[in-house]
């Protein structure tokens, strides 16, 4: 904004006699301000006041607004204002410009609902206004000036919404909302009435890490949720949102700001809670606070509070936390839904402990009930976890030989004093638009050399790119090896309320204290037991070099992969056995030689060979399946991927599982897929056929057709090819049904090929021979939007055999193909 756009304001004020500020161009904020001022001059009238461009838009209103939608009040134009005017309270000296009393009458945020410049040009401006006494939306229209006038007259209208009311709405609002005086008050120049807290900043109470319950029981139980600590700080209707280490965020989630200063009413208060977004399923979820952080759209944003340090000017913090509890309960009664009071439980932090666990949420919080606020992590709240999860500063990333773009894995590092000690690194959990945006943010702070005390060691095909320790990742991860780096590390976002500098080990290393270590995560039936000549047992099958790890970028071992193949084993047998295989062989790891496999080699303990007549009329030996130890035999070997046959060993030549794989072209978004997946769904739904949905642990996904086998393979592999081309047909620009890569242009290749004799595809719950451990998911059709294709690993896997089954009744389906 040029600083003429203000010339006229300042060359009517005498600013050596006047308290208003004077007129200079100031950057404009993320969100634009509006501000009504109750102005008593020669003449009473409000000023009504909206930013734009570096200033405030100014329309004198005699008789004020109205939120009836009926009046149209006349709105006089008068010069631009600075943007600090809206600051402004106080008298205007007799005989200079405008020289009365000023009150801020009201204030907030406003929103354009169509182009300013042209709304201005045009006579006609229509917004929303997000204020104390003032909502909805409102419109401004220029009304034509008289014959050899000049006026630039408006009318000010209410227009029909909630917020209309059948009278003007303003006649009981005689207070200021910044300082709670009067006109007459304002004039005398008395000291403002609105209560203040007594701090302006507070230190959060942190919880210690445990790893078991604490006996007795004399502590509160909360759950523990995965957001943004936030400490709210409400006076005189004004709001801001702090985190843990300072910064402001009061702009960033702005509707729990608005919710909190209406809700208040101006009363002083000091909250201390989480900010949280929840999955489809109610529960807290950090990577969704992520995605809104980016792109607010349609998540809903929750502020779960739990503590309330100040109330009307009152320090509550030395209180015994049971108090506070209790005036925070009652002061929560009539909040609105984005404001919610965090319950707690007396005592059974065990049970408490087992259900948070079972619903997949973080952990618990627990509390002594007669603690006071004392803003320091000295064990009078501590935090059990269900999985080991923490903040690393990262302080580099590797990218291999293989990538040409991208991030391979992250080098993290926490501190100790002031040194950054390295702790492993993370190679999961990163999406190509994640890798995309923090590279992006990776740019301006790469350096020449290491951030870490010691340099970690690299392999021989990777670059490494180190960076200044400005960052701070949340990543969730197996356990700490002896050497006290990460086993299994993934992903999970940037905290950007955290300071670097605080990062620390969460591990403690006495017995005393053993502050660390999250509860113990039970072994899987069948967990791996050590042998005498320094093998393990797994199922009953020994596992070779059990330590051997498979998944260089996580830590994987041989020894996981047999342990996560006996915990799915229950889940993955109804799909995977009896039918004939071929599988994915790594026995040196992903990042060595693997290759394919569909005839058996030596008898193993629960492989059954079969001999089958090829296409040729010739027999071959393939193979199957029998029970969990078959399983656990074939990852014996150094099996990562299982990809089945769609018929069973039983019936061979009548299959009974038809698999849609939808590939994507290169760059495709996400979003293009998952449309997708409900368009070939909606073909079959209008065929009255069943599907079901799971991850393909690579691009795409995998819908799933259940059938009784009653036809041969040819009928079954015409259905499949005439459903491809019906979507192909259908959505011509969306589809195709041929398998040539230049024919899927901006396309996705409904593949029907699998679903023909000989072809398999990827087993349910199969790990995939890629970085990360990726798995084939089953999944609940809800979730579409939420799971990723490759965005359930070998962990989050083991966590859902817990849950419901989302395939529930699979088999007991009676759907014939005609």
């Amino acid at each position: 904004m040029s600083a003429t756009k203000l010339e006229e304001y300042n060359r009517k004020r005498n600013f050596e006699k006047t308290w208003e500020p004077e007129g200079k161009p100031v950057p404009a904020g993320k969100r634009l301000k509006f501000v009504v001022q109750h102005h008593l001059a020669r003449k009473d009238h409000y000023d009504f006041r909206l930013e734009w461009d570096g200033a405030l838009l100014s329309w004198a209103v005699p008789k004020g607004p109205s939120r009836n939608v009926r009046d149209k009040r006349l709105a006089i134009r008068v010069e631009d204002h600075p943007l600090e005017y809206r600051n402004f309270e106080g008298t205007i000296p007799k005989g200079q410009y405008g020289g009365g009393t000023v009150m801020l009458w009201d204030e907030g945020f406003w929103e354009p609902l169509s182009e300013v410049a042209e709304g201005l040009r045009a006579g006609s401006l229509k917004f929303v206004l997000k204020g104390k006494r003032l909502q909805g939306k409102w419109a401004l229209v220029r009304l034509k000036a008289k014959a050899g006038k000049e006026e630039d007259n408006w009318l000010l209208i209410k227009e029909k919404d909630g917020y209309a009311k059948d009278t003007d709405g303003i006649s009981g609002f005689v207070t200021s909302v910044r300082t709670g005086r009067s006109m007459e008050e304002i004039e005398a120049g008395k000291e403002e009435k609105i209560t203040r807290n007594p701090f302006q900043s507070a230190d959060a109470q942190l919880a210690k890490l445990v790893a078991a319950v604490p006996e007795g029981e004399d502590w509160l139980y909360e759950i523990k949720y995965d957001g943004y600590r936030i400490l709210a700080y409400a006076e005189g209707g004004a709001v801001r949102l702090v985190t843990r280490n300072g910064n402001d965020y009061t702009e960033r989630f702005q509707e729990v700001a608005d919710s909190i200063a209406a809700w208040s009413g101006g009363r002083a208060m000091v909250l201390d809670g989480e900010m949280t977004v929840a999955d489809s399923r109610g529960r807290t979820d950090f990577q969704a606070l992520q995605s809104y952080l980016k792109n607010p759209g349609d998540k809903q944003l929750t502020y779960l509070v739990f503590d309330v340090l100040a109330l009307d000017g009152e320090d509550l913090r030395e209180l015994p936390l049971t108090d506070r509890k209790n005036t925070l309960e009652a002061l929560l009664n009539d909040a609105p839904k984005n404001l919610r009071y965090s319950r707690h439980v007396e005592g059974n932090g065990k049970k408490s402990l087992l259900a948070a666990c079972k619903l997949n949420l973080e952990g618990i919080v627990g509390k002594k009930p007669g603690s006071v606020y004392s803003g320091t992590r000295n064990g009078d709240w501590i935090k059990l976890k269900c999985e080991k999860r923490q903040e690393f500063v990262i302080g580099g990333y590797t990218r291999s030989e293989k990538r040409l773009g991208g991030i391979s894995s992250l080098l993290l590092g926490v501190y100790e004093g002031k040194d950054l000690v390295y702790a492993g690194r993370a190679g999961t959990g990163l999406s190509e638009k994640s890798m995309r945006e923090l590279e992006e943010k990776f740019e301006p702070i790469k350096r020449e050399s290491p951030p870490f005390r010691q340099a970690p060691k690299t392999k021989k095909n990777e670059t490494v790119t180190w960076l200044q320790p400005e960052t701070v990742a949340e990543i969730r991860f197996a356990e700490w090896t002896e050497e006290h780096l990460l086993r299994q590390a993934s992903f999970k976002g940037l905290r950007s309320d955290k300071n670097p500098e605080e990062v620390r080990m969460e591990e403690p290393n006495s017995e005393k204290d053993k502050s660390a270590e999250g509860p113990k995560t039970p072994a899987p039936s069948g967990a791996a037991k050590s042998s005498s000549d320094g093998g393990a047992a797994v199922m009953g099958v020994r596992i070779s070099n059990p330590e051997k790890v498979l998944f260089e970028d996580s830590g994987i071992t041989k020894a996981d992969v047999a342990r996560y193949y006996a915990a799915v084993s229950e889940r993955m047998l109804p799909y995977a056995a009896n039918r004939i295989l071929s599988i994915v062989r790594c026995p040196k790891g992903i990042s060595a030689a693997c290759f394919f496999k569909k005839h058996p080699g030596p008898g193993s303990k629960g492989v059954v060979t079969i001999p089958v007549q090829t296409g040729s009329g010739e027999t071959e030996d393939y193979f199957y399946l029998e029970n969990a130890a078959g399983l656990i035999s074939e990852a014996q070997m150094g099996t990562l991927e299982f990809h089945i046959w769609g018929s069973r060993v039983e019936n061979i030549e009548k299959p009974d599982l038809m698999v849609f794989d939808l590939d994507p072209d290169e760059g495709m978004e996400l979003a293009g897929v998952r449309r997708g997946v409900r368009d070939i769904k909606s073909v079959l739904d209008q065929l009255s056929l069943t599907s079901f949905l799971k991850t393909s642990g690579g691009k795409g996904y995998h819908v799933v057709v259940p059938f009784q086998p009653s036809v041969g393979w040819d009928a079954f592999h015409d259905f499949a090819k005439r459903t491809a081309e019906l979507m192909e047909q259908k959505w011509p620009d969306r589809y195709t049904s041929n398998i040539r890569k230049e024919k899927r242009k901006g396309r996705i290749f409904i593949d029907w090929i699998r679903n023909g004799r000989g072809a398999t595809s990827i087993a349910p719950y199969s790990i995939r021979a890629r970085a990360g451990a990726s798995v084939s998911m089953p999944i609940a059709w809800k979730e579409l939007d939420t799971v990723a294709p490759n965005g359930i690993h070998m962990a989050e896997a083991l966590k859902r055999i817990k849950e419901e089954d989302p395939w529930d009744g699979f088999f007991r389906l009676n759907q014939r193909l005609k």
